[in-house]
C-alpha cells in the first residue's frame, strides 16, 4: 500500500488529544475527545479509514516543493507549497481554549482543528477534501449541508462541523470535496469542531481569533521554562513535543500518539501506545527536571500516586489509561488494513497484564530525584505508594517476570528488572526520613546489597565477556546501558565498560544506531542516546557528542522522533512522535552538560 512514510507527519496538540497531519496537506489521524479515543481520520492506518486533505491542486506534480516547521515554541505547524502557479501556506492547529495560558493549556480544550490558507505569491488552485470515517474507521456519516454554510457529519456518537470562511461548501454522499483558488494576499480559514452526538455540540471558534490564541497559548507556557544546558534549541523543542503528549486533565504523558505502527514494515509488533507507563515514569521525571518544569513534574506524581492506589500482593501494572484506568485489555481491529499492510492493528495493550518487577524502581525513582519539589515529608497518598511499592519488592524481587521490553513469550530473570529492584529499595532506603516513620529501611537496605550481589555474580556472562539480557543467557540486551544511567555501576567499571564496548561492536554499527538485541532489525532510539549517556560517563565526550549528534539527525524535518530507525535506509518506524525518543534525547544532552547529574 502507497501510504506517506511515517516522517511525513507532523504532530498537532491541544494537551487532550492529537492529530497527524502530512507533507501532502492530510490529516490522517485524529481522535478528537482524547489521546487513546476512537479516530475520525484513521488513514494512517488504512487508506479508507478517514483524512482531510488541503493542498494545492498541483501537489505531487512536477514543481511542487513543501517546506515546514513550528512556528516557534509551538505545536502550530506552518506548511509552504511552491507550486509552478504560486506560492500558498497551510497553518495547523488545534485550537486552545480561549484565554488559556501558562499551565491552563489544555484543561478544556474546545476539540477545534484550525487551518488557515494564505496565499504567498501567484495564484494557487486548492483542493478540499474532507472524508470522516469515526470509530476506526467503522463508520461512514450523513453528511447535512446547513443554512449557515457549514456541513454537519454524523455518525454514531459523533458530531464533526466543518466551516470555511469565504468558501462555499457542498457536500456529497460520503464526503465534501472543493476546489478554490487563493492568490497573494488573500486568507482563508477552515475548521472542524468536534461534538457528542448526545452531549455538548461542537463549540464554534472564530479561526483567525482561535488561531492566535493558540500561538500566544504555547509560547506563554514555553516562557515559564528555562532550560541553560547544551544543545538547547533541540532539548526545547523535545520538551514542547512532551507537552504536547501530556493529557493536561490529569498530567499523565502518552508513550506516544499512535496505534500499531509497525516496528518492522510487515511484521506483527504494532502495539498501542496511546497510554502511560509507569516504567517511563523516572526517564519523564528527569527529563521535566531538566527542562525546569516543576509543576508537571507535581502532577504526574498526583496522577501515578492514584492509578497505582493501594499497593497489595498483586503486581503493579506497567501502565495504565490517561485517567488512571487499569483495565485497558487489548484487542484486533481487523476491519484496518494497517499501516503499509502491517498487521495486526491494536486498540489496548495487554502488557497491562504482565508481571514486570522494574516498575517500582522506576516510579520510587522519580519521587528520589523530585524529592526537593516534593517537601521535606511525602504527603500521604505518595508516602503509601513508596512504602507499599518498596515492600512489593522486598517479597517478589526473586522471581521471574516479562522485563522492560515487555516479551509475549516466558518469563525470565531479566537483569535490567533486578537492577531496577535494586534502584527501588536503594532510593525508599534514602527517602526514608521523608516517609513519617512508615517503611522498613534497615530490612531494605539488607534486602538491596542481597539483590547487587546477585546482579554481579549472575548477571556477568564470562563467555560474553558482558552482562547480558538475562541470568544465564548469552544473550547481549542494551538494557545493560542502563546499568551506569541509574548508578548501580559506574561506567568505568571494568566489566561495564567491556559490556558497553561489547553492545557497541554487536548492537551497534557506524549508523550510531544501538538494536535492543541481536534478532532485533531495527535502532532504538533510547537506547542510541543510553550510549550517549555511557559515553560521557566512561569519559569518551568527543565521541558521545558526535553520536548525539548524528543520532538526534534522524528527528524529521520539524525535529520529531519515532521509536526506532531503520539503519539500512534511516526512516522512522514504530509510534510517533515517541515520548522515550524525545525524553533520551533530552537526558543526553543533559548528560553531556554536567555528566556528574544524578
Amino acid at each position: 500500500m502507497d501510504q506517506p512514510a511515517i516522517s511525513d507527519y507532523g504532530f498537532l496538540s491541544d494537551c487532550r488529544s492529537g492529530a497527524l497531519v502530512g507533507r501532502d496537506g492530510s490529516i490522517d489521524w485524529w481522535c478528537p475527545d482524547r489521546f487513546d479515543g476512537r479516530a475520525v481520520f484513521g488513514r494512517l492506518l488504512d487508506p479508507d479509514a478517514g483524512h482531510w486533505r488541503l493542498v494545492p491542486a498541483a501537489a505531487g506534480h512536477a514543481g511542487h516543493r513543501v517546506e515546514r516547521a513550528y512556528l516557534p515554541d509551538t505545536l502550530v505547524l506552518r506548511t509552504v507549497h511552491h507550486t509552478p502557479e504560486g506560492s500558498v501556506a497551510v497553518t495547523d492547529a488545534l485550537a486552545a481554549e480561549t484565554g488559556a495560558r501558562g499551565h491552563e493549556l489544555g484543561m478544556n480544550s474546545p476539540a477545534v482543528l484550525l487551518r488557515r490558507v494564505e496565499g504567498l505569491t501567484g495564484r494557487v488552485r486548492m483542493t478540499l477534501d474532507f472524508a470522516p470515517r469515526p470509530d476506526h474507521g467503522l463508520l461512514t456519516p450523513y453528511l447535512h449541508e446547513r443554512p449557515d454554510g457549514s456541513v454537519l457529519a454524523a455518525a454514531g456518537s459523533v458530531l464533526l462541523e466543518l466551516r470555511a470562511a469565504g468558501v462555499p461548501l457542498r457536500a456529497g454522499r460520503d464526503r465534501v470535496e472543493v476546489e478554490f483558488d487563493v492568490a497573494a494576499g488573500q486568507t482563508v480559514y477552515f475548521s472542524v469542531g468536534y461534538g457528542a452526538a448526545y452531549g455538548n455540540p461542537p463549540v464554534r471558534l472564530d479561526p483567525a481569533a482561535g488561531l492566535a490564541e493558540t500561538v500566544q497559548a504555547w509560547q506563554a507556557y514555553r516562557e515559564t521554562h528555562e532550560y541553560d544546558g547544551r544543545y538547547p534549541e533541540v532539548v526545547r523543542h523535545s520538551t514542547v513535543v512532551l507537552t504536547g503528549l501530556t493529557y493536561a486533565r490529569s498530567g499523565a504523558v502518552a508513550a506516544a500518539l499512535t496505534t500499531s505502527l509497525p516496528e518492522w514494515i510487515g511484521g506483527d509488533r504494532n502495539y498501542d501506545y496511546r497510554y502511560s507507563w509507569l516504567r517511563d515514569f523516572a526517564m519523564t521525571m528527569r527529563a521535566l527536571w531538566v527542562a525546569a518544569c516543576p509543576s508537571e513534574a507535581s502532577r504526574l506524581f498526583a496522577w501515578a500516586a492514584r492509578s497505582v492506589g493501594r499497593v497489595g500482593d498483586e503486581p503493579v501494572p506497567v501502565l495504565f489509561g490517561l485517567e488512571g484506568e487499569r483495565d485497558i485489555s487489548e484487542h484486533e481491529s481487523t476491519h484496518l488494513r494497517g499501516y503499509a499492510g502491517s498487521r495486526p492493528v491494536r486498540v489496548g495493550n495487554d502488557a497491562w497484564r504482565q508481571r514486570q518487577l522494574d516498575v517500582p524502581g522506576e516510579v520510587i525513582s522519580a519521587v528520589w530525584r523530585l524529592r526537593d519539589y516534593l517537601g521535606d515529608t511525602l504527603d500521604e497518598e505518595l508516602r503509601e505508594m513508596v512504602v507499599g511499592l518498596a515492600e512489593q519488592v522486598a517479597g517478589t524481587w526473586h522471581l521471574p517476570d516479562r522485563g522492560m521490553w515487555e516479551t509475549r513469550d516466558t518469563e525470565r530473570h531479566y537483569l535490567s528488572s533486578k537492577v531496577l529492584c535494586w534502584v527501588a529499595l536503594d532510593r525508599a532506603v534514602r527517602l526514608a526520613p521523608r516517609l513519617a516513620g512508615r517503611g522498613d529501611p534497615v530490612r531494605w537496605a539488607a534486602i538491596r546489597d542481597e539483590i547487587r550481589a546477585t546482579v554481579l555474580r549472575e548477571g556477568w556472562n564470562e563467555e560474553v565477556g558482558a552482562y547480558t539480557g538475562a541470568f544465564g543467557s548469552t544473550e547481549l540486551d542494551a538494557s545493560a546501558l542502563f546499568l551506569p544511567v541509574v548508578h548501580f555501576l559506574p561506567a568505568t567499571d571494568p566489566r561495564m565498560r567491556a559490556t558497553i564496548a561489547v553492545v557497541e561492536r554487536e548492537l551497534s554499527d557506524d549508523t550510531g544506531l544501538v538494536r535492543r538485541w541481536n534478532t532485533d532489525p531495527a535502532g532504538f532510539l533510547l537506547c542510541s542516546f543510553w550510549l550517549v549517556e555511557c559515553l560521557v560517563m566512561a569519559g569518551e565526550r568527543e565521541r558521545a557528542e558526535a553520536l548525539f549528534e548524528r543520532v538526534t539527525g534522524y528527528a524529521n524535518d520539524v525535529g520529531l522522533l519515532s521509536e526506532q530507525i531503520d539503519p539500512r535506509t534511516g526512516a522512522q518506524l514504530g509510534n510517533t512522535p515517541q515520548a522515550l525518543s524525545h525524553i533520551g534525547l533530552i537526558n543526553a544532552a543533559w548528560r553531556l552538560t554536567d555528566p556528574t547529574t544524578a
